[in-house]
């Protein structure tokens, strides 16, 4: 592996324009790719195999008219009117008429059309208005004498919430269709004095790809850049590569999107992911041949293939890690993170790709500029006549090991405290911030129409012997429903054409995320009562219920993923350092980094800590796919920074260096650049914490936070402490097992023996 990417970096290097050229071809093609084909984005989160997943498939196919989504608009008028007064009663009227004349929106105005289905609706409603129901606190909207469905009052008559059925989910509306609800809706500020407000679900899929904190983030890294490498030209060149290395994975996602189902954080994960690791890579690389010109004394040309032989070599693995951390995903068998993991993975590769490529082309362009006769004689004397801080820190750290190992795991086992109430669920208008639409929408809802009204649920029922469900039955449900706790309000919502398949709509007391709501669904699902009397089976769906079940869900899984993550590490670290005990400490460092991180999510995000540093002022639940999909990529990303580290240690203790003095040794050569590396990571993912999505703020958290306490508590210190524990020891392999394995070689430990030996015969010929 190290002689075929020596190879490649001398190739590149000789002829930059051949390389350059084909990433450039590659960039034109899917840049033509998204002009020709359109973005396409949802930010639907399925599961399949869940309770409502399935009910909800069935109504697609057997009564599609309500298997979409659901749509509302508040209407609001100002103190001292009405929404009853004439001129807006009129506006409302007109407005609902006009939302319940487009084609994506279930129009029951139809079945007033209808005399036999009218008939049957009205007895159902007098049959309802015998069950001793709750009191509500609103009132339906009537116009002449007739009440307009969808549409209910709150007591003091000031605002008005019409809900309607749409044939597709709320998020698969395309723009168009949108912007005709906002038109539609807004026939009713015309000669009125009514406010529209839409709600959540009709505020659109927004795709938040660059933006200013992003930049901010960006320029952070640069800064770091340059400090590192102390030249304009080598630290522009990671930067250089990580954006050609996302404009390649990003873009080649959002051309795809038009062909297959992508989520709408599917990109944003991708630009995270690529644009930290893609400057990282790029900074190990350039790192390694600035080093080998001032240190070995090479040329340009020399240097930048060796560390692409060398540094690259632990790249590749490094990168290999990565993905193999994120298509683990996949295994669990969730599509839209299966989906995300592929596209991050993907974007990974590209990374690799574009480091071991396009780096050493550029390199080729620069030459020997990369760094300056004055620059080789500085660092050269600044290394000959004065003592490190890493050297210090390492050798004080090292004196002091059973103290340091103690604190990191008092630290991390406080921050992770938290975790033993980590709530999970899926975001709603509650968590959003007090100024946005989304949650003042909410809370007016909430206030005026009770807090379950954000979040009604479907009860679906049949027959169980496939016949048409009878009115006497549909009935009986509809009085058994009502005697549940935790419901609002019980209202009947019809037939299929065929009568098997019936429709209940329920309004629970609590919110979406409530714990009440989620006892609510089990209990209708599993308790008898619900169907007493009938020969029914019902099934429980809507946007609630499959929230509920996917965090269940996820929940359910997140132990089987922390298994397979805990059984690749071993493996992986196993075949690259070849021995036992270094899998084992940096796997058990690695689930003390985890837990940390998902405390102090829960203690920022859920009880709101810290929130108006975050740009967040309410506290509620952690997005439910943010344990697994964070665990995977916080896993790829810290073995990065343990193979940059540890293989530098090994590659000392290779040449002969034994117990500290390797692990000192290593820690010199490798300490400033993973610390550089890590700074970078971490702020590229701080920019994406003060974006508007609460999912975004949430991952750009957890993942900023886990590479801070995984590179420096446990990379930088709770690593290189538990070596010195063990010694040499701490190298140890079986024979039987050395053989068995094959040897990676990514210190590059083979290459500089054959150049050496090639260097040999010059001289001798």
């Amino acid at each position: 592996m190290s002689r075929l990417l020596y190879n490649i970096g001398k190739t590149a290097y000789s002829k930059p324009w051949l390389f350059i050229a084909a990433w450039l071809i590659i960039l034109a093609v899917i840049i033509g790719g998204i002009v020709t084909n359109g973005v396409n984005m949802s930010s639907e989160t399925r599961i399949d195999g869940t309770a409502a997943q399935d009910v909800l498939d069935e109504l697609a196919e057997e009564y599609p008219a309500v298997s979409g989504g659901q749509g509302s608009y508040l209407f609001e008028v100002p103190e001292g009117e009405t929404i009853d007064d004439p001129a807006n009663a009129a506006a409302l009227a007109m407005a609902a008429n006009e939302i319940y004349a487009l084609d994506h929106v279930v129009n029951p105005m139809e079945m007033l059309q209808d005399p036999a289905a009218m008939a049957q609706m009205q007895e159902l409603q007098g049959m309802l208005s015998q069950l001793p129901l709750p009191e509500v606190s609103h009132r339906p909207f009537v116009v002449q004498e007739m009440p307009v469905p969808g549409v209910k009052i709150s007591e003091d008559g000031t605002v008005a919430l019409f809900q309607f059925q749409l044939t597709k989910t709320a998020e698969d509306l395309s723009e168009a269709e949108r912007e005709e609800l906002a038109d539609a809706a807004a026939v009713s500020e015309e000669d009125s004095s009514i406010t529209v407000i839409p709600t959540g679900t009709l505020q659109g899929v927004d795709i938040p790809i660059g933006g200013t904190h992003e930049i901010i983030g960006l320029v952070i890294a640069g800064v770091i850049l340059v400090l590192t490498l102390g030249s304009l030209i080598a630290a522009g060149l990671p930067l250089v590569v990580a954006l050609i290395g996302v404009g390649a994975g990003v873009g080649g996602t959002l051309a795809l999107s038009s062909m297959f189902e992508i989520n709408s954080l599917t990109p944003v994960l991708a630009l995270m992911i690529g644009l930290a690791v893609g400057i990282d890579y790029a900074l190990f690389i350039v790192n390694r041949q600035r080093n080998l010109i001032i240190e070995k004394k090479l040329s340009a040309k020399e240097a930048a293939a060796r560390a692409i032989g060398t540094a690259g070599s632990a790249v590749f693995f490094a990168g290999l890690t990565v993905i193999i951390a994120l298509s683990g995903l996949v295994i669990i068998g969730i599509s839209f993170l299966s989906s995300m993991a592929i596209v991050a993975a993907l974007t990974v590769l590209i990374d690799v790709l574009v480091a071991l490529t396009l780096l050493p082309a550029l390199l080729g362009l620069i030459g020997e500029r990369i760094v300056t006769v004055k620059a080789r004689n500085k660092e050269a004397a600044k290394k000959a006549s004065t003592r490190s801080f890493a050297q210090g820190w390492i050798t004080t750290l090292l004196k002091m090991k059973w103290v340091a190992v103690l604190l990191v795991i008092a630290v991390l086992g406080t921050l992770a405290i938290p975790v033993t109430q980590m709530n999970l669920g899926m975001p709603s208008g509650e968590s959003a911030n007090e100024d946005t639409p989304t949650r003042q929408s909410y809370d007016i809802i909430s206030d005026r129409f009770g807090e379950g009204s954000n979040g009604p649920l479907l009860v679906v029922a049949k027959d169980q012997d496939a016949a048409a469900v009878n009115p006497e039955e549909y009935f009986q449900l509809l009085a058994n429903i009502s005697q549940f706790d935790g419901i609002a309000e019980v209202t009947p919502g019809g037939f299929n054409e065929d009568g098997t398949i019936a429709i209940i709509s329920i309004i629970p007391t609590e919110g979406p995320t409530d714990d009440a709501t989620k006892e609510l669904v089990e209990s209708l699902r599993t308790d008898a009562a619900a169907t007493e009397d009938t020969n029914a089976e019902i099934g429980v769906t809507g946007l609630t219920a499959i929230n509920i079940d996917i965090s269940e869900k996820l929940s359910e899984v997140f132990p089987i993923y922390i298994a397979i993550i805990v059984v690749l590490s071993l493996l992986i670290l196993l075949v690259v350092f070849r021995s036992i005990l270094i899998p084992i400490k940096a796997t058990a460092g690695f689930l003390l980094s985890i837990m940390a991180t998902f405390g102090a999510t829960t203690a920022v995000f859920q009880w709101g800590w810290l929130g108006s540093v975050f740009g967040i002022d309410t506290g509620g639940p952690l997005l439910s796919f943010i344990p697994i999909l964070v665990t995977g990529i916080l896993y790829g990303l810290a073995m990065d920074y343990q193979v940059f580290l540890v293989s530098s240690m090994r590659e000392a203790y290779i040449h002969g260096e034994k117990g500290d003095r390797a692990i000192v040794t290593g820690y010199k050569t490798a300490s400033k650049v993973v610390v550089a590396a890590a700074l970078i990571m971490v702020s590229v993912f701080t920019g994406f914490i003060f974006t508007d999505d609460i999912m975004i703020k949430q991952i750009g958290f957890a993942l900023a936070f886990g590479i801070l306490i995984d590179a420096f508590l446990i990379r930088m210190i709770f690593v290189p402490a538990v070596m010195s524990m063990f010694g040499d020891k701490i190298w140890y392999l079986p024979k039987w097992l050395d053989k068995l394995l094959p040897d990676l070689d990514i210190e590059g430990e083979k290459l500089l023996q054959d150049l050496e030996k090639e260097e040999k015969m010059k001289k001798v010929n």
